[in-house]
């Protein structure tokens, strides 16, 4: 996304210090604060603008209506062999997130592979941050979340699912294969910032309570609103539309379907809530995840299978381009470019959301001009 004049460039270690500060003043150890700002700076080094600042204020809100319960012990309810269920009691969604895949990463070194459950959660930030941390300890890894239900089936207009992203991430070289997606053809943070700067939606990304395209995100704002409206007494209708797009020309109906997948996955699989269920009021996000590390050595010699894996990608590189093109993008090479420009020169934050943590710091008591510091 174009940043122009309605974006500052933020040093990235003051923004992640800052947030680690918020949540260290809700009473969060200074090793939890380190976690969740590791989770949300990681998705501005990624470039995923949506989850990283632009969440910044999600979870103090969270923590403040009582969505995010904060003196909970989470608890691991089933555990048998490979697999296992971990109930969150409504606690923060990066600490059940890696929590969980610690534990799949455990389980992955005794058994090859290793698979957790997670219910009654809240949001976890960008999935590629838990499938990452398998990745880190040499293996495979996989991450999925469902979440409130803003999203239409193909041929719908009620709201039937989440944006239930997926991600993978298996180690390469020079970087990561690391693949992070929503399974909807746009992310509600995203929503939300097109909508902060005014950028116009495309055609057959969004339907509006009758089930027709709209191209205003103000609209999805609108409709998110109306779900937890005391005073709206119609069934809320139109969302998202699923990967593909409206309808099944451009593959809409495969979008709903992995977004199904994650849904029995997370939801059903540690009997917890599928997306209908989830953020059903302001006070309860019950969302779930499902977590998977894969011990890849299992297949074969380690060594030669990341070899395999790095020379595939780079043959991927490597292939003929289409005319005005000059590169070709493999799952993981943006990111890789990313965090060298945000290390090198910032976050970039526009106005609105930099509006709206200036005003969280300011009931913190927090000194944001100490913190929102612009880079060189």
């Amino acid at each position: 996304m174009s940043e122009g004049n309605q974006y500052t460039k933020y040093q990235y270690q003051k923004l992640f210090d800052l947030d680690a500060e918020m949540m260290r003043r809700y009473g969060y150890s200074d090793e939890e604060a380190k976690i969740i700002a590791d989770v949300l700076l990681t998705s501005d080094l990624f470039g995923v603008e949506s989850h990283g600042c632009n969440r910044m204020t999600l979870y103090p809100f969270g923590l403040d209506i009582g969505r995010i319960k904060k003196d909970v012990t989470m608890e691991v309810v089933e555990d048998d062999m490979c697999c296992a269920v971990i109930d969150a009691k409504d606690g923060m969604g990066q600490l059940a997130g890696v929590m969980g895949m610690n534990l799949a990463i455990e389980k992955a070194k005794k058994y090859g592979v290793g698979m957790v459950s997670v219910r009654n959660s809240n949001h976890y930030g960008i999935a590629g941050y838990y499938s990452k941390l398998a990745a880190d300890a040499g293996m495979m890894g996989v991450s999925m979340t469902n979440a409130e239900a803003l999203v239409v089936p193909t041929y719908g207009k009620e709201p039937m699912l989440g944006t239930n992203p997926i991600a993978i991430t298996i180690p390469a070289n020079p970087h990561n294969f690391h693949m992070d997606f929503a399974t909807s053809i746009m992310t509600c943070g995203k929503m939300e910032v097109y909508a902060k700067i005014d950028h116009e939606l495309k055609p057959g990304m969004l339907v509006d309570e009758q089930g027709v395209t709209s191209t205003d995100p103000h609209k999805f704002i609108e409709i998110r609103a109306n779900k937890t409206n005391p005073d709206y007494k119609e069934k809320t209708r139109g969302g998202i539309m699923p990967m593909g797009g409206e309808g099944m020309d451009f593959g809409g109906h495969k979008g709903f379907g992995f977004a199904m997948l994650v849904d029995i996955l997370c939801g059903i699989m540690s009997h917890g809530a599928v997306s209908k269920g989830i953020r059903v009021t302001k006070k309860d996000e019950k969302c779930c995840h499902f977590f998977a590390a894969i011990d890849f050595g299992r297949f074969g010699d380690k060594e030669e299978t990341l070899r395999l894996l790095s020379g595939y990608m780079q043959s991927m590189r490597d292939a003929e381009k289409a005319q005005g093109q000059d590169r070709i993008y493999v799952h993981g090479d943006k990111e890789a470019d990313n965090a060298k420009e945000v290390m090198a020169h910032g976050v970039g934050i526009n106005k609105a959301t930099e509006e709206d943590i200036r005003k969280y710091c300011e009931k913190l008591g927090i000194n944001a001009d100490e913190y929102l510091v612009p880079a060189e």
